[in-house]
């Protein structure tokens, strides 16, 4: 399992726009992709769970991805969120 804080760079956070990115990134790997944010977990590969996280610029999330093809699933997920999802806002 692998482990990473990402902090959320864009102006209007995870919303509905952005967040189908992130699921659409997210169900591209086999890996289980779990947000956490103040103790509660979300699935990534699902919209739903995303857009109820409710996450705002300036919101540190723990990533936590585990599976066989993690290593990329991490690289390709901060990816997305610290730097595409700036495209987006």
């Amino acid at each position: 399992m692998l482990e990473q804080v990402v902090v959320i760079r864009n102006e209007i956070g995870l919303h509905a726009r952005p967040a189908s990115f992130l699921v659409k990134e997210a169900t591209k790997f086999k890996s289980e992709i779990f947000m956490v944010k103040n103790g509660n977990e979300y699935n990534c590969k699902s919209i739903m769970n995303v857009i109820s996280m409710g996450a705002k610029k300036g919101d540190a999330i723990l990533l936590k991805i585990d599976g066989v093809d993690e290593d990329k699933a991490i690289q390709a997920i901060v990816h997305l969120i610290e730097h595409s999802l700036l495209e987006y806002e």
